[in-house]
């Protein structure tokens, strides 16, 4: 029995020896060999790293070129209708706008202060940013003309941007049977172009006094389009008129230094130093007469001028280019203008209900100008202007007196002029022919 139990002993020792030995062996293999699930781990990381230096193809690229701090951020877009008696300055105030920047879009440059020049029924646009600060302004002058200020930095950038424009020809011709500017609109003329035509011909035609039933005329003018769209009226081209079976003809002339006027065909200047007449479609209530009974006075007194009556507020306008002498009230001429004109001649517009604001005594004004408006003031019966012209302080009838006509063409300019004209006047002539072929078909 003992001799079993000491067999058992050395079998036991003898187990736990081998497993030493194989445990032995196997940390050593270990040693110089790589475990494989060690191995498998560091493939694991492997692919972890590739995968992220790889870009995916279904994710979205960054540009690292781009600089994301430039980007501006979106702005907020504020559109304000103008109501009537807005200013700049109240309309900031409503939209809460510091009227710093409303200083610093005025004052900018020389195109900034159209902006003061807002009107009823358009649309001011503000462009803020996330903030409320302003960054944008701009104002829609017209179908052409848009006025845009851009903040840069604290300073405020403004432009004055046109859209392109085109122009097309169109063209009238009508008969004089009431009025030019009942008859004009009759043919299809605009009012700018109707007041355009009495412009050109105001120093040959006096046209309160002097049409006739049966007078014609023919006008060929430019049309404005925007975008394919019409948006304005251009200027007259040619035009002719026939007075009393004279016929007068003009066609627009521009010279090498940018100046437009009018001439005949044979380079004349229509215009004159004067014009006949200072109110637009007045008739003429009382002529020139040295033994005029005075209406008031009810005594002989001679009337040196001619009397013009016309709607109270009617604009008048100097004859001819001068400097005021004289504005303010004189007897029984109620409110009176002075125009001097050169050494020569000089003319006197009586009875207006007020004066052109921003004019005074030493102030010039060019022909055209408006300097005051009719009424009735000092003594009159009813609202007229009271016009007289004067030669060397002599008073003339400013209806028959003659004038003294502007400087014709140079001959230095005279084949460039003929270059322009040309065409207008076949253009002019082709018009009346279409005119004078449909009234023999009626």
């Amino acid at each position: 029995m003992s001799g079993i139990i000491l067999v058992n002993k050395r079998l036991f020792k003898n187990l736990i020896l081998i497993i030493s030995v194989l445990f032995t062996i196997t940390a050593c293999y270990t040693l110089i060999s790589p475990d494989t699930d060690s191995a498998s781990d560091n493939q694991l990381v492997e692919n972890v790293m590739l995968e992220a230096s790889t870009p995916d193809i279904d994710a979205p690229v960054v540009n690292s070129d781009i600089d994301l701090s430039s980007q501006k951020p979106e702005l907020t877009q504020v559109s304000h209708t103008i109501k009537p008696g807005q200013t700049l300055s109240s309309i900031f105030s409503s939209l809460e706008l510091d009227n710093k920047d409303l200083h610093k879009i005025i004052h900018s440059n020389d195109i900034g202060k159209l902006f003061a020049s807002i009107r009823p029924g358009k649309q001011l646009v503000a462009k803020l940013d996330s903030n409320g600060v302003l960054q944008e302004l701009s104002y829609a002058k017209n179908s052409i003309e848009t006025l845009i200020a851009k903040r840069e930095a604290d300073r405020f950038d403004v432009q004055l941007q046109s859209k392109p424009v085109e122009k097309k020809i169109a063209s009238a011709h009508g008969v004089i049977h009431s009025s030019l500017f009942m008859d004009g609109k009759n043919a299809g003329l605009p009012d700018k172009t109707i007041m355009e035509l009495a412009n050109i011909f105001a120093w040959d035609i006096d046209f309160a006094l002097s049409l006739r039933e049966g007078d014609q005329f023919t006008v060929v003018y430019e049309k404005l389009f925007v975008d394919n769209q019409e948006s304005g009226i251009g200027d007259i081209v040619s035009a002719e008129f026939v007075n009393r079976g004279k016929t007068y003809t003009a066609v627009r002339f521009k010279d090498p230094d940018g100046n437009v006027n009018y001439y005949t065909p044979d380079g004349k200047s229509l215009r004159k130093a004067f014009l006949r007449t200072p109110v637009d479609f007045a008739r003429i209530s009382s002529h020139f007469n040295l033994r005029r009974k005075h209406p008031v006075l009810n005594r002989i007194r001679a009337h040196k001028g001619v009397d013009y009556a016309a709607r109270t507020g009617t604009p008048v306008k100097t004859t001819g280019d001068g400097k005021i002498t004289f504005r303010g009230r004189k007897r029984g001429y109620g409110r009176v203008v002075i125009v001097q004109h050169g050494q020569k001649y000089t003319t006197l517009y009586a009875h207006l209900s007020a004066f052109k604001k921003g004019q005074r005594v030493g102030k010039h004004v060019k022909q055209g100008q408006v300097i005051g408006y009719v009424g009735m003031s000092g003594l009159a019966t009813g609202p007229h202007l009271h016009y007289e012209f004067r030669v060397n302080g002599r008073h003339r009838n400013p209806l028959t007196v003659k004038l003294p006509h502007a400087t014709p063409v140079s001959n230095s300019l005279l084949a460039e002029f003929n270059k322009q004209t040309q065409p207008l006047i076949e253009q002019l002539n082709k018009v009346k022919a279409q005119s004078l072929l449909a009234h023999n078909q009626e």
